[in-house]
This record gives C-alpha cells, sequence and structure tokens, in this order.
C-alpha cells in the first residue's frame, strides 16, 4: 500500500542578496547600508528545506542556472536531503536573484531577478509528477510561470493531490485557478488583493477570507504576521495566535509556515494544529537573520510548540 505522504515542492530557486540598514530607503532616496551577507533563498527552496528539516519527504521541482550560484543551491539541497529529481539546469539563464533589504525591526523589502525560475516549464512539473506515484501533497508558490502553476494544479486534481497555494507574490490571476486549491495562505497584502477588502482587524480578515473562499477555495488561512492567522474551513473559522518573540528579519517567515503548514498535513493533523504548528515555526523563523539557513529543525518547534 503506498503512503501518499510525500510532498513536491514546485518553486524557485534564487540566491539571495542581504543589506542590513536603518530603514528601507522611499524611491529616490539613497540610505547607508550595514552589514551585507548572500544566503540562499526563493521561496520554493526555502519552503523545501523547511519540510525537510521538519521531517518531511519532499520533492523538489525547479529551474536553476548552470552557474556558481546554482551549482551551490544542489550542493546545499543534497545536504538537507532533498530529492532534486525534479531540479533542471538552465544553459542560458542565470540562477534567481533577490536584492533584500532589512530594517532595524525586521522588516524587508523584496526585489527578485527571476532568471532561470521565468523557464521552467509545465513539462518540467509533470515529467516529475508521473515518475512519483506517492505524492500526495503539493505546495507551489507564484514566482514561476503561471502556465506552469495552472498545468501543475490541474495534473494534481486529477491525481487527488492536495494542493496548498502560497499566493506569493500575489497575482490575480490565480483567481482562475481557485477551484483547484484545496488551502490557499496569503499574508495580509495578498489576502487584500484577492479579496478587495481591507483588512486592519482580525474581523476584517475573517471577512476577507470568506470572500477569497466564496470565489471557489477549499479553505483559507491567512497569515497576519505577529497576530497569527486566520483559518476558515467549509463550516467556521478561528484565530490561532502567534507566540511574542524579538523580531529580527521577517525575510523567510511565511516559507517557514508554509513548509510546516504542510508537514503537518501529510501527517494527518488538522488544519487548525496545522496552522499552530506553522505559527511555532515561524516564530523562531523571525528571530533569525537569512531564509533557508534560518529554518528551523523539528525538534525546535516541537520545543517551542509545548512550551
Amino acid at each position: 500500500m503506498i503512503e501518499n505522504n510525500k510532498i513536491i515542492v514546485v518553486g524557485s530557486t534564487n540566491m539571495d542578496m542581504v543589506v542590513k540598514t536603518g530603514h528601507i530607503p522611499v524611491p529616490g532616496e539613497t540610505v547607508l547600508g550595514g552589514d551585507f551577507f548572500m544566503n540562499p533563498g526563493g521561496k520554493g527552496a526555502n519552503q523545501a528545506v523547511a519540510i525537510a528539516r521538519l521531517g518531511g519527504k519532499v520533492v523538489f521541482v525547479s529551474r536553476i542556472g548552470d552557474d556558481v550560484f546554482g551549482k551551490q543551491s544542489v550542493q546545499l539541497f543534497e545536504e538537507e536531503g532533498i530529492d532534486i529529481s525534479g531540479l533542471t539546469p538552465d544553459g542560458e539563464e542565470p540562477s534567481g536573484v533577490a536584492l533584500i533589504t532589512v530594517d532595524e525591526v525586521g522588516e524587508n523589502s523584496i526585489v527578485v531577478a527571476p532568471g532561470a525560475n521565468a523557464r521552467l516549464l509545465p513539462g518540467d512539473v509533470l515529467q516529475v509528477l508521473k515518475k512519483h506515484e506517492d505524492i500526495g501533497y503539493m505546495l507551489i508558490q507564484l514566482e514561476i510561470p503561471m502556465d506552469t502553476v495552472k498545468e501543475a494544479l490541474g495534473y494534481a486534481r486529477s491525481r487527488g493531490i492536495q494542493v496548498i497555494l502560497n499566493p506569493a507574490p500575489v497575482n490575480k490571476k490565480v483567481m482562475d485557478l481557485f477551484e483547484y486549491i484545496d488551502v490557499i495562505t496569503p499574508n495580509v497584502k495578498e489576502a487584500e488583493m484577492l479579496s478587495g477588502r481591507n483588512i486592519q482587524s482580525i474581523e476584517d480578515a475573517v471577512e476577507a477570507a470568506q470572500v477569497i473562499r466564496e470565489k471557489g477555495v477549499g479553505k483559507v488561512v491567512i497569515t497576519l504576521g505577529k497576530n497569527g492567522a486566520v483559518v476558515l474551513d467549509e463550516v467556521s473559522w478561528s484565530h490561532i495566535a502567534a507566540r511574542e518573540v524579538a523580531t529580527v528579519d521577517t525575510t523567510a517567515a511565511g516559507d517557514a509556515f508554509n513548509g510546516a503548514l504542510v508537514v503537518a498535513l501529510s501527517e494527518g493533523k488538522a488544519l487548525e494544529d496545522a496552522v499552530s504548528f506553522a505559527c511555532d515555526a515561524a516564530a523562531i523563523v523571525v528571530t533569525r537573520m537569512g531564509a533557508q539557513s534560518a529554518m528551523p529543525y523539528r525538534k525546535e518547534v516541537i520545543l517551542n510548540h509545548i512550551k
């Protein structure tokens, strides 16, 4: 009997170039920054690393440049124990790059040059899906072409694979695919764009989640940063509180949340319990600098979860 608890992550791989600064510059302003470092990132890669560290079985599908950043990414994925049979080197485009500014309270501003990520094709994803009959969950984001997202979601639905979509960076075209999504996980800004509602409170988030769900999504989880998350299923809604921590860098908090969420779901946890686990994972990440390097290990989240 096949246990359908394997997770496929379809998404981007980037090299993050991060500068710490007092505040994020406004248009036309030059700011003298502080520390600079490079860290492997990309929403897909971050989420794949999070899943692996949290004990999930993960296959990662992405496209990387045939360059030093791409080679470094492959090495790191192998060290994390990620199945990289779906990783495709691209001989024409460089690896993706993200330019990240982090201010003194840990908030960030990000600009991404997608590079090879923009050439991740539907066939790249379908080829991997057809090789793995034991995939039960798909986690996907929007740093790759929408045509690829559409084909992946359609195939997942035909196979009965549970789809968790992190709509980042937000793209209104994803609303045409809502019927294929089991769980959608927007943050506040993404939820506002997808619902057309302004979110200033928990009640506003619930209303926005209801609007999104009425458009065809199975379940909605809106992440609220330090205020936790709102969960809406077919029957009711709930608010999951986040732990109070000293925030250093919010860069990969959403990726840790999504990775932890799908791991918990793949283990049979109810959505509310999975969201609580995901909030605890994200709370650890914001206390650290970086993206993949900041992802917590399972024992850390479990210890945080039972406090």
